[in-house]
């Protein structure tokens, strides 16, 4: 029985090594990672993706697959729900490190069934969703960058694209604002900012470079 990290990258400025010392602070024992870069979880899924494949071919029965969320997995809703159902049935359990959530296929009473399918629904739509509005966030944010004088920059940010997305994943699942910062290293009040103006966040990284 293995433990697998599966992780995944879609820009330069996030970092696999990033992903899994979260998953090795958090406690896991990692076996294996496998990790696919420069891969769009809403436009490529799982299956499509080069390690993505071997993560298909590897897992087994009694191993568990750890991702910091659902949202690594692949941020297209009927992907991920496919995904983690087909691996439920091989006997593999999902464990993912932000609010430590656990999946199996376990349980054979078909309430307690119902209740963990429709909680993989609810989170691989919010993944989904929150994709869209982080795409959404970037076009307003490059307007917002362009609109204003190029040789005016504003304060440098005091997170980087690493903490923003951050902030954004936990906040899609539902965590508190103090829970995001110290998961983020950041305070709260930053974390309140890029809740309440996400455009204005980004347009602030995309002004300095990041």
């Amino acid at each position: 029985m293995s433990v697998i990290l599966y992780a995944r990258v879609s820009t330069a400025d996030q970092t696999i090594e990033h992903q899994e010392t979260q998953a090795r602070n958090a406690g896991f024992e990692i076996d294996t990672v496998v990790a696919d870069h420069g891969s769009s979880g809403l436009n490529t899924l799982l299956r499509e993706r080069a390690e993505g494949r071997r993560l298909y071919d590897m897992l087994r029965k009694g191993d568990t697959l750890v991702v910091r969320w659902v949202d690594r997995l692949g941020r297209n809703y009927q992907d991920v729900c496919d995904a983690i159902r087909e691996f439920m049935r091989r006997g593999v359990t999902i464990r993912t490190v932000i609010n430590k959530m656990t999946f199996d296929g376990a349980t054979a009473d078909p309430i307690q069934q119902a209740v963990r399918d429709a909680l993989i629904a609810f989170m691989a739509a919010t993944a989904q969703a929150q994709a869209e509005a982080t795409k959404e966030a970037q076009r307003a944010g490059i307007a917002h960058a362009r609109a204003k004088d190029t040789k005016y920059r504003g304060r440098k940010p005091t997170y980087d694209r690493n903490q923003y997305q951050l902030v954004l994943d936990m906040l899609a699942g539902g965590a508190g604002a103090s829970a995001i910062a110290k998961a983020s290293d950041l305070t709260r009040q930053t974390v309140l900012r890029i809740k309440s103006a996400p455009d204005q966040a980004e347009a602030a990284l995309l002004a300095w470079g990041h």
